[in-house]
C-alpha cells in the first residue's frame, strides 16, 4: 500500500508538467487536479491502492500533451496572447509564468550577448587577452560564453538540484581551462577539432539541465532531442530574420550618409546571435505547449531527400579511380551529410508515436540507414587508405573514430528498424537505443577536447 505522501507527491508532480504549458493556465491546472483528486477518491472507494488509482485516474484524464492540446483548440485566442504578448490566461490568476518565462529568457540572452563582447572590451586594443587571436579565441570560446547562460535559463526553469548543476558547472570549466590553457601551435588541427567538438560536449551537457537532472531517463533524454531540433529551426528562422533587419539597417543609414556596417558587424551580429540562442529556447518552450508539429513535416520532407543523396553519394564514391588520394573533400562531405542523417533519424523518433504501426515512411528510414551505412564504410575504407599511406594525423584518427561511433549506431538502428518493420520489435527499442547512445558522442567529444591535443603535440 502507498502512503499519503507517495500519492501527494505524485500528484505534485503531475501537476508541475502541467504547469509548464503555456496552454493551460493556472486556474485550469487548479480544476483539472479536483478532477483528479476526485476520480482518485472514486477509485480508492472501489478498492484500487492510492498508487492504481492514481495511474488509472491520469490515464482517465489524458496525458499531458493531450490535455495541452485540447485546451490550445479551445482558447487558441487566449493561447495567441499568451505566446505572443506574454500575457497570462486569466487575469484574476496570480500565474505569470508565460510573462516570467520570456522575462527570464530575455535576461539571460541579454547577458550572453554582453558576454560575448566582454572578452573584447577587455582586450588591449581590441584583441582578446589570449595568444591565438581573436578569430581562434572566438572560435573556441564562443559555447563557454553563450551556453552557461542556456543551462541558466533551464536550471532555473526546472529548478535543478545543486549535484546536476555541480556536473554541469564541472564540465564547462573543464572545457575551458582545457580550451584556454593548452598551448596550441599556429594553424594547429587539434585546437580546430577542439573547436569543433568542445561545442557538441557542451550542448549535451545543457542536456543535463532541460532534464532537469534526470538525465538518465530515456524520456528526458527524447525529450531534449526534440528540443534540440525544434531550437535549430527556430534559431535559424531567427538568424533569417536578424539579417534581413541587418541589412536593411544598414540600407537605411547608408541612405541618409552614415556607414552603419562596422557597428551591424561589431555589434548587432555577435550580439544578436548569443541572445538568439536564449530566445529560441523560450520560443521551443512556448510552442512545445501547444502542439509539437515542426518535426513531423520536417522528417517527412527531408527524409526522402537525404535517402537519393546518400543514393548519389555511393555511386560518387564508387566511381572514384582513387579513394585515397582524391577523396578527402568528398570524405568531408560523405561525414557531414551522415551526421544530417543521424540528426534526421533522432528528429523523426522523437516525432514518432511508439504505439502506431509501422507505415511506408519507416521502410524509406530503413533505406536511408541502410544507404547511409555503405557510406559510412566506404568513408571507413577510404580513411584506413589515407592513414596507411600518409600516417597517422589528429583529423584523421578524428575522423576515423567518429566513422565508428556512426557505423555502430546506424547498424543497430537498421536491425531496429528492420525488426519493427517486419513487426518482430517495438518501436520503443529503437527509441531506447538511440537515447542510450547519446552518452557515447558526449564522451567522444570529450576525448578529442581533452586527450587529442597533447596526443597529438597540439599541432
Amino acid at each position: 500500500m502507498s502512503s499519503p505522501d507517495d500519492l501527494e507527491n505524485q500528484i505534485s508532480t503531475w501537476r508541475s508538467f502541467l504547469s509548464r504549458r503555456d496552454a493551460i493556465a493556472a486556474n485550469d491546472v487548479a480544476e483539472l487536479e479536483a478532477h483528479l483528486r476526485d476520480q482518485i477518491d472514486d477509485l480508492s472507494h472501489a478498492g484500487l491502492a492510492g498508487d492504481e488509482a492514481f495511474i488509472v485516474a491520469v490515464k482517465r484524464m489524458g496525458s499531458v500533451d493531450a490535455l495541452s492540446r485540447e485546451f490550445a483548440t479551445e482558447h487558441s485566442e487566449r493561447l495567441w496572447k499568451q505566446l505572443v504578448l506574454g500575457e497570462p490566461a486569466d487575469r484574476r490568476s496570480e500565474s505569470v509564468r508565460p510573462r516570467s518565462a520570456l522575462v527570464l529568457a530575455i535576461a539571460f540572452g541579454v547577458a550572453a550577448a554582453l558576454a560575448v563582447k566582454l572578452p573584447v572590451l577587455l582586450g588591449a586594443g581590441g584583441v582578446p587577452p589570449t595568444s591565438n587571436g581573436v578569430v581562434e579565441f572566438y572560435a573556441c570560446n564562443a559555447a563557454l560564453l553563450v551556453l552557461p547562460f542556456l543551462a541558466a535559463y533551464f536550471a532555473v526553469r526546472r529548478r535543478v538540484r545543486i549535484v546536476p548543476l555541480a556536473v554541469v558547472a564541472t564540465v564547462f570549466a573543464v572545457t575551458a581551462v582545457v580550451v584556454n590553457v593548452y598551448p596550441f601551435t599556429a594553424n594547429a588541427a587539434t585546437e580546430l577539432l577542439v573547436a569543433v567538438h568542445a561545442p557538441v560536449a557542451l550542448w549535451l551537457t545543457v542536456g543535463i539541465v532541460y532534464a532537469g537532472g534526470d538525465w538518465r531517463s530515456g524520456r528526458a533524454r527524447m525529450d531534449f532531442i526534440r528540443f534540440t531540433g525544434e531550437w535549430f529551426v527556430y534559431f535559424v528562422l531567427i538568424a533569417l530574420g536578424g539579417g534581413v533587419l541587418c541589412l536593411v539597417t544598414v540600407a537605411v543609414f547608408q541612405a541618409v550618409g552614415v556607414n552603419a556596417g562596422l557597428f551591424v558587424s561589431d555589434w548587432i551580429l555577435p550580439c544578436g546571435a548569443a541572445g538568439a540562442v536564449v530566445i529560441a529556447a523560450w520560443l521551443v518552450e512556448a510552442k512545445q505547449a501547444v502542439i509539437e508539429n515542426i518535426a513531423p513535416v520536417l522528417t517527412k520532407l527531408f527524409t526522402p531527400l537525404f535517402t537519393l543523396l546518400l543514393l548519389a553519394l555511393i555511386v560518387a564514391g564508387l566511381v572514384q579511380q582513387n579513394v585515397i588520394d582524391a577523396q578527402r573533400d568528398l570524405l568531408i562531405s560523405f561525414d557531414l551529410v551522415l551526421l544530417v542523417v543521424v540528426a534526421l533519424l533522432l528528429y523523426a523518433i522523437s516525432a514518432r508515436d511508439a504505439l502506431a504501426p509501422p507505415s511506408w515512411f519507416e521502410r524509406l528510414q530503413l533505406l536511408m540507414v541502410c544507404s547511409a551505412i555503405v557510406v559510412d564504410l566506404i568513408v571507413l575504407v577510404a580513411m584506413m587508405g589515407r592513414i596507411g599511406t600518409y600516417g597517422f594525423s589528429a583529423n584523421k584518427v578524428a575522423s576515423l573514430g567518429l566513422n565508428l561511433i556512426l557505423l555502430i549506431n546506424l547498424a543497430w538502428s537498421a536491425w531496429r528498424l528492420f525488426g519493427f518493420v517486419r513487426g518482430r520489435a517495438p518501436f520503443g527499442r529503437l527509441e531506447s537505443w538511440q537515447t542510450g547512445y547519446l552518452p557515447v558522442y558526449f564522451g567522444w567529444a570529450m576525448l578529442v577536447v581533452i586527450v587529442f591535443p597533447p596526443a597529438f603535440g597540439f599541432a
